[in-house]
């Protein structure tokens, strides 16, 4: 088990917990935590969830803007089923932060595994 620093300060460390849990912007400084090799084992995880949700959201978003533009008859149910995807990226990276908030474990089920295994190797 990792030791704490007498120096870090809890209330810092949530308040780069809610940045980096932040819809698209917190994609930078999770980056950023990643690629420095720093923080603590939570914080390594929340920054490699965030990295795959804000991935997986704008892949998604990507191809159905795209297919939106080339199908002439399928225009609006992609553009509906964009924004609910965008909808419910916000809406878990709202209840991520409620988690940081009430101090609970951020994790998603089946996507924190998926991060770890996919970004555990290539930014850790």
């Amino acid at each position: 088990m990792e030791e704490r620093d007498r120096l870090e300060n809890p209330v810092e460390t949530r308040l780069q917990l809610f940045l980096i849990l932040t819809p698209f912007v917190g994609f930078f400084p999770a980056l950023w935590t990643l690629y420095r090799r720093e923080g603590t084992l939570e914080q390594k995880a929340v920054c490699r969830l965030a990295i795959l949700l804000a991935f997986s959201w704008l892949m998604g978003h990507i191809l159905l803007e795209a297919g939106a533009i080339s199908a002439e008859s399928w225009t609006i149910p992609l553009l509906f089923t964009s924004s609910l995807f965008t909808t419910s990226y916000f809406i878990i990276s709202l209840g991520l932060m409620v988690r940081v908030w009430k101090r609970q474990p951020v994790w998603l089920p089946g996507i924190s595994r998926l991060a770890e295994k996919v970004l555990g190797k290539h930014l850790s």
